[in-house]
């Protein structure tokens, strides 16, 4: 009987392990769609090809699931470090406890904002880990780059960096990733990606984030006081931010090596 029940229970624990695995599996791809979902709702709040917006947020934040590429919502980039947590919780504890260490050039969520050079556009770090926030303000930023520069590839190319080299490497990475959603787009939203580009303008400003709930307690360190600030969502007059944007690499840079379409 007990050499019985050694078996029973052994069968019972490897049923156990798929079981687990599917659970998580799906837990990955529910926590992934939240980039994809907030995509679409900002395409519809800013009439951006939501195909350019799940393109920038894959490109920025890809990882690995069910091996495919997907996006993930609680992804930071330290000072050129990329990291992708399980949680909310734990992207939160990791940037406040970097903060406090003085780090101020992190980028984070489904759209990789720069706290350094946006940070005066939300509330506090929690209003920019939330994805819909931060879909909003990567569309409205993608919207002006297309203004500017009159085609989506040199707007994704601009979001990531006006080096023109930076740019065009990360625009052809960004193409080919769009081709998986160019279904959702309208036909208006076609028509406007194959207008003709005009010659970008790179110049000293910035780099933008690369390539990754309300909570109880809300993380709101103090900022530290500026002379200048340097909005890069809606220029106005003729101030310019100085050249340079996080030290180190970039996760879009980093996962070139790394990293292939599938």
């Amino acid at each position: 009987m007990p050499r019985l029940w050694r078996i029973v229970l052994f069968l019972m624990l490897g049923m156990s392990v798929p079981l687990r695995s599917a659970q998580a599996s799906d837990t990955a791809q529910g926590i992934s769609a939240t980039c994809e979902r907030v995509a679409e709702y900002a395409s519809q709040q800013s009439g951006v090809p939501v195909s350019v917006l799940k393109a920038i947020s894959l490109t920025e934040t890809g990882k690995k699931i069910d091996g495919k590429l997907r996006p993930w919502p609680w992804t930071v980039n330290m000072e050129g470090a990329g990291h992708w947590f399980d949680t909310l919780d734990e992207a939160r504890a990791y940037v406040f406890q970097e903060f406090k260490r003085g780090a101020r050039s992190f980028d984070i969520g489904c759209f990789q904002i720069n706290y350094k050079w946006h940070n005066e556009h939300f509330s506090s770090i929690d209003e920019m880990f939330d994805p819909k926030a931060n879909a909003l303000y990567a569309a409205s930023f993608l919207s002006d780059l297309y203004a500017e520069t009159g085609s989506w590839n040199a707007a994704a190319g601009a979001y990531h960096s006006r080096t023109k080299e930076h740019a065009d490497r990360y625009s052809a990475r960004f193409a080919e990733l769009r081709e998986r959603f160019m279904g959702g787009d309208g036909e208006g939203d076609v028509l406007a990606m194959n207008a003709a580009p005009e010659a970008m303008p790179y110049g000293d400003i910035p780099e933008i984030p690369d390539i990754v709930a309300a909570m109880n307690a809300p993380m709101t360190p103090p900022k530290p006081p500026r002379v200048n600030s340097y909005p890069l969502l809606r220029r106005t007059g003729t101030v310019s931010p100085p050249l340079g944007g996080a030290p180190g690499a970039s996760l879009f840079a980093i996962s070139l090596d790394k990293t292939q379409v599938n």
